[in-house]
């Protein structure tokens, strides 16, 4: 057995985008009164000079990341469901590809099958655009597929 150690990983550098994720935090908790105005402005300091990653995650490690905003949270759920019609896409042309391959084999046009899948799929994905939600079911996510919306 090995009893050597592997020296320890060097620490990553912070970049902007990580402080200014860091500032974010901080400022969120003190809005949620998490973190009284001096501490705040401590951890505001410590954070503008960190140099490491480290440094920054140790400022906010007894700090709840802070819940998306109604616009956060409209613009992730709008990019969901835009990947959802590119699979619903991915899904019409292999379904149109299989169709196209048996119509060439039987040498003549037959019935056009994946309009019956990509339909209820498509109507699915139209359902979940339209269908009225409550800001409220954001407020704790049990599960269901209500709260994911």
């Amino acid at each position: 057995m090995d009893d050597r150690r592997e020296p320890p990983a060097p620490a990553l550098r912070a970049s902007d985008r990580d402080r200014d994720h860091t500032l974010g935090v901080l400022a969120a908790a003190l809005a949620e009164g998490r973190l009284d105005p001096h501490e705040h402005e401590i951890r505001t300091e410590h954070a503008l000079r960190a140099r490491t990653a480290d440094d920054l995650a140790a400022l906010t490690a007894d700090l709840p990341t802070p819940a998306p905003t109604r616009a956060e949270q409209n613009r992730k759920d709008l990019t969901d469901w835009l990947a959802e019609w590119r699979y619903w896409l991915g899904g019409a042309l292999i379904m149109s590809g299989i169709w196209a391959t048996r119509c060439a084999q039987k040498g003549e046009l037959t019935y056009y099958w994946p309009v019956t899948p990509l339909g209820v799929w498509a109507a699915v994905l139209i359902a979940i655009a339209i269908w009225p939600h409550d800001p409220a079911d954001n407020d704790e996510d049990d599960g269901s597929p209500t709260a994911r919306r």
